[in-house]
């Protein structure tokens, strides 16, 4: 289970990569050292101690670190004086929206704890972290996942129960030596840094909350997620254990009549079936965030169906196809439409999808009902694989 959330500083909760740049150039402007930016940006996701001892050494400075580092500290604060502390957009927002929620917050920072102590004052965050960890109190800077493991630790949490934010190349391969999930926030003030390890990218603080990290927490560590729920139905990704179940449903010839797909799907056996399911987990959840989803009774957990979307193409336009089907036993009892209600809801809220059509055999008359009575309109009766079916559509 998610239980907390350890944020990176400069970078992800203020825009400071530009301002610790140019105090770099400026400290070694005034050691008559030119240096372009890129020189800093190699830097960003590791601590200033390391910066400056690799800057005396690539530069044969004559100066020790204690100084250099006076000197880089005076040119920093000359900045932060003119320019302030500026907040990526909505990272206030999202901090105090998840402390609302619970979580456990951490800032895992290579910046010093004086530095990290002053953001969070500043930008009157301070209350909602339950710890504030420096690079500097650690053996090893970032890539080392000493500073992650450190707020873990102090977090009173497993690696487990945590998930990291992080801008940085040496951030994210921290985290993932740490073996803690990661989100990469791509912030164009970061310089080019290669996120690609991250877990998934974002490039705002505005299109992620609570039930977004705890997606990619469940994806990284394969729990399958709960899509949507309604009155007495849970839509939920299926897990392999619930496959021979499943499969009992698809051989049951009330429910496969006008199906010829789950007919054929009913021939294969559990071993066949639970690795089909395998790839389907990988490349229709994970890969396109849809499918074909699990229709779960809330007050007893049982799996009596499915109902979801599969991408397909349909006289040679690709569409997002509606599919549902109900475990015979629970026919007429209304779940076929509070199934279909659901996820439709879902889809035109939180995917992609404007419009959504559904095929079936014109002489499936409760499919035609319920297609009717959640608002699709009948177009047209086209030939699949030399059969009849009819073509319902319904627009956001």
């Amino acid at each position: 289970m998610l239980k907390g959330i350890i944020f990176d500083m400069d970078g992800v909760i203020i825009d400071s990569e530009p301002s610790h740049a140019m105090a770099a150039l400026d400290a070694l402007k005034t050691l008559n050292v030119s240096a372009t930016l890129d020189y800093p940006y190699g830097f960003i996701g590791s601590t200033t101690e390391h910066m400056l001892k690799t800057m005396i050494k690539d530069f044969d400075l004559d100066i020790s670190v204690d100084a250099l580092h006076m000197l880089y500290k005076d040119c920093l604060a000359s900045r932060i004086n003119t320019e302030g502390y500026i907040p990526v957009p909505f990272v206030q927002q999202l901090i105090k929206h998840l402390h609302q929620k619970g979580f456990l917050l951490a800032i895992a920072s290579s910046s010093t704890p004086e530095e990290i102590q002053a953001v969070t004052k500043a930008l009157d965050i301070y209350p909602y972290f339950t710890k504030l960890v420096s690079g500097a109190t650690v053996a090893n800077p970032k890539p080392a996942p000493d500073v992650f493991l450190k707020a873990v630790n102090e977090l009173g949490l497993r690696l487990d129960e945590c998930i990291i934010i992080e801008d940085s190349f040496n951030g994210v391969k921290a985290a993932c030596t740490a073996r803690i999930p990661v989100i990469g926030y791509v912030n164009p003030n970061s310089g080019n840094q290669d996120l690609s390890k991250a877990q998934i990218l974002i490039e705002g603080f505005e299109e992620i909350d609570a039930p977004f990290l705890n997606r990619v927490y469940q994806r990284y560590h394969n729990i399958p997620l709960t899509i949507t729920d309604s009155n007495r139905l849970l839509i939920k990704e299926i897990p392999l254990e619930d496959i021979p179940l499943l499969l009992d449903i698809y051989r049951n010839p009330s429910v496969n009549e006008f199906l010829p797909e789950i007919q054929a799907a009913a021939l294969n056996s559990l071993e066949d079936i639970t690795e089909k399911h395998k790839a389907y987990i990988g490349s229709m959840y994970h890969f396109y965030g849809f499918g074909l989803w699990g229709v779960y009774l809330k007050e007893s957990g049982r799996l009596i169906g499915q109902c979801g979307f599969e991408q397909h193409s349909i006289e040679g336009e690709d569409v997002i196809e509606l599919g549902f089907l109900l475990d015979s036993k629970y026919h007429g009892s209304g779940y076929g439409i509070e199934a279909v209600t659901a996820v439709i809801n879902y889809a035109f809220s939180s995917l992609d999808i404007n419009l959504i059509s559904a095929l079936t055999n014109p002489l499936n008359q409760a499919s035609i009902c319920l297609l009717l009575k959640a608002g699709f309109q009948y177009v047209k009766t086209i030939l699949k694989d030399k059969e009849e079916y009819s073509l319902y559509t319904l627009a956001k």
